[in-house]
């Protein structure tokens, strides 16, 4: 082998020793980087064992990588530790130095390396969102075929600073700030490395000196070590030749943590996204600590009062619209007094909107915007137009319903195009102005629709009406707000204390609206609610209300009869609450002894029972008795009737039956709570032909005691009545049971399908 020549020798030797000066006066942050994987603190998210990025390196398979965080956790340091492992030539360049001709360089010198030896090039470039455009196009070409493989380090969002091509192809990695254990431990390393560190020195720390700079370095490795150095570069040794660095000097030695905060970066977009999730998530605390932070880092209060201006209207809204009005004076009282006093207000409005009530019902306006735009032109309901003008002879503004005319200044009547019936767009909160306000108009929603589906089993088979009988219609619309509140108050009566988890699973028997479900899909949203339908229609009207009330949760619905519910259900698939209104009405004892036994198969360990049953207390004809000035004949044909009704009335299944057939089947002895209730009707020309239309299962009923003509002569001598108050009275039955826990573990098999 040639020997090689003296003056490249001296140079070698040059260089090295330049190398070791080099080193011994570099800064300590600089002497202490990590030189291997196993000396790198923190990243476990992305460097730990087993992760990808360090499987990568480990092999030498490190492709184009984009690596970003603030300063101080790692970045260049990891590219150092790339650059010990791989086998490939190593490069670097910094971008705020570099220029296209130095860029231009590398690249020629990679492809020489590539065509020659085929050794692969790793770029460095540190910095690298500092690249202006044409740099960043200047490079792009040789990272896609292959000359350089891209690692660059930046402090800025790459999706927002680099070439979106460039950050297609490479695999982006965000390094964190470095927790207080990391820093812990590179304190302890520097006291105690002999080479790069202090190790040779006495050099001596209080804990509190030692909590200080690891506070306010704030996940900064460069931070910590930089404030230590001169910490201990700038104390004098005592007598004994010991460094003792206390607080004080702690203190004097990292005054302050700078503010990441470039308001074009993204710290600037974080810091003010961390302040207004704050005061969406109602965290004075925390809101005070950010609007402080943007305040410090020199953040425009105008910019910080537009933003809480939104956060009023998109978070807050109805709630509290007093919000919108509290932020608009303290933006006006700080454009009055200026700062620093104008950081009153400027707090003032924070602390407001974080104390406030939250809602984002608002955004139910742009769903209406989405709504105009995907349907086609919807024509005004005739009854809503302007019939001032000649608007008359075409029918327009007949039968628009005054609303300040009937109780509560509310009635139900259309107001959406037909098409857009039962369409929502508001979804009022829970809380605040809207939350007094929402029970009011989620009964008026739920409840509508519940009264006109289950008017008919309210009141029974004797005040049922026949099918499509003419006038039936806007009778029913003038009963539903009334009617509605009832069905309300029997919910809340039924679900009255029910010690709630959100894991368990409720089925609620035989429903024929979405109102008897509406508290397990508000208290279970872990669990999970299945509908019995009581029939195809009612499934339908189901499967409607959802649409309308989506924002609760959609329930599983089904139409099966229990017996064949527990075959269609997977195995263990039990719930911990049952309960229904009206169940088993239509059954024989039979038929109800095999629902029952379905029933208890689908019942949990413990799970709870709450049946409802209502039944009229008073008939027709024993309310048309206690008109005033009733005619005597009228009196005649209605006492006998009045007789009869109570037979008509009852309803199966009898209370002690049904505590027998529970009890046989493992459930505790149930207990029963009982109550009245008072209404009163209009005695009505509808009302009348719901009972006497010739298809009316009333008249029915009447045609077993009256011939025609006395039904006749009932018929019209009550129509003078009509505007008489009707007094009516329903009792209403709720049965409470639990499974029993020694039943449960003997549970009945699967019942087979009904005969």
């Amino acid at each position: 082998m040639d020997e090689q020549p003296s003056a490249t020798r001296v140079s070698d030797l040059f260089s090295h020793h330049g190398e070791q000066l080099r080193q011994s006066l570099a800064p300590l942050a600089d002497r202490l980087r990590p030189r291997s994987l196993d000396e790198f603190a923190g990243q476990e998210e992305i460097l730990g064992p087993g992760r990808l990025l360090r499987r990568a390196i480990s092999a030498d398979r490190v492709g184009n990588l984009i690596v970003y965080g603030p300063p101080g956790v790692g970045k260049t340091t990891l590219a150092r530790i790339i650059a010990a492992t791989t086998r490939a030539h190593f490069s670097s360049l910094n971008a705020v130095l570099a220029g296209v001709k130095d860029l231009r360089s590398e690249v020629e010198a990679a492809q020489r390396r590539l065509q020659q030896h085929g050794l692969r090039t790793l770029l460095f470039i540190d910095e690298v969102h500092r690249f202006n455009s044409a740099q960043q196009d200047a490079l792009l070409p040789w990272v896609e075929n292959g000359t350089v493989t891209l690692i660059g380090a930046t402090t800025e969002n790459p999706f927002f600073e680099v070439n979106k091509a460039l950050v297609s192809r490479s695999r982006l990695f965000r390094l964190q700030p470095l927790q207080p254990q990391h820093l812990r431990q590179l304190l302890q390393r520097a006291l105690e490395d002999p080479e790069r560190g202090y190790g040779q020195r006495s050099v001596q720390i209080s804990p509190e000196a030692a909590d200080h700079l690891v506070d306010v370095a704030g996940g900064d490795a460069r931070s910590l070590l930089n404030a230590l150095e001169l910490a201990v570069e700038t104390t004098a040794a005592d007598g004994d030749g010991v460094v003792h660095i206390d607080l004080a000097i702690a203190e004097d030695s990292i005054q302050q943590r700078a503010v990441l905060y470039d308001k074009q970066g993204d710290a600037h977009f974080d810091t003010i996204s961390a302040f207004i999730k704050s005061l969406r998530g109602s965290d004075p605390d925390a809101a005070l600590f950010w609007l402080a932070r943007m305040v410090e880092a020199g953040e425009n209060p105008r910019f910080i009062f537009r933003r809480m201006l939104i956060a009023a209207g998109e978070d807050i809204g109805l709630a509290d619209p007093q919000a919108m009005v509290v932020v608009e004076a303290c933006a006006a009282a700080f454009e009055r007094v200026g700062l620093p006093e104008g950081l009153y207000p400027l707090a003032q409005a924070a602390l407001y909107l974080a104390g406030a009530e939250k809602s984002n019902s608002l955004l139910g306006f742009f769903d209406a915007l989405k709504t105009v735009k995907a349907t086609s032109r919807q024509t005004v309901p005739a009854h809503l137009r302007d019939a001032n003008r000649d608007g008359k002879a075409f029918g327009d503004g007949v039968g628009y319903r005054y609303p300040h005319a009937y109780a509560e200044h509310w009635v139900a009547q259309q107001y959406l195009p037909t098409a857009l019936q039962g369409q929502v767009f508001w979804q009022p909160g829970s809380l605040g102005w809207e939350g007094e306000r929402r029970q009011q108009l989620q009964r008026r929603r739920a409840a509508q629709l519940a009264a006109a589906a289950e008017h008919n089993a309210e009141w029974g088979e004797v005040l049922s009406s026949g099918p499509d009988e003419p006038g039936l219609g806007p009778w029913l619309q003038r009963q539903l707000a009334m009617e509605g509140e009832r069905l309300d108050h029997l919910r809340q009566r039924l679900w009255h204390d029910a010690p709630w988890q959100r894991h368990q699973r409720v089925l609620v028997l035989e429903a024929r609206s979405l109102l008897w479900a509406l508290d397990p899909l508000e208290h279970c949203p872990e669990g999970g609610v299945l509908i019995q339908a009581a029939s195809a229609d009612d499934r339908l009207r189901l499967e409607a209300q959802l649409q309308v009330l989506d924002s609760i949760g959609r329930p599983e619905l089904m139409l099966d009869p229990l017996p064949e519910l527990v075959q269609r259900l997977e195995p263990g698939h039990q719930f911990e609450w049952i309960a229904g209104r009206h169940p088993f009405r239509q059954l024989d004892p039979p038929q109800r002894q095999r629902h029952l036994q379905a029933l208890s198969a689908l019942a949990a360990a413990e799970a709870q029972l709450r049946l409802l049953f209502s039944q009229p207390a008073l008939g027709p004809a024993m309310a048309l008795l206690a008109l005033p000035g009733l005619p005597a004949d009228l009196r005649e044909l209605l006492e006998p009737v009045a007789a009869v009704e109570p037979e008509w009335l009852a309803t199966p299944p009898e209370p002690s039956a049904l505590e027998q057939e529970l009890t046989a089947q493992g459930w505790h002895t149930p207990t029963w709570e009982h109550w009245p209730e008072q209404l009163e009707l209009t005695l009505s020309n509808e009302l009348l032909e719901r009972w006497f239309a010739p298809k009316a299962p009333y008249r029915q009923q009447l045609s077993h005691l009256l011939n025609k003509r006395q039904i006749q002569q009932l018929h019209g001598g009550l129509r003078p009545l009509c505007g008489h108050p009707l007094p009516q009275r329903l009792d209403h039955a709720l049965l409470l049971s639990r499974r029993s826990q020694r039943r449960q573990q003997k549970a009945p098999a699967k019942p087979g399908p009904m005969p």
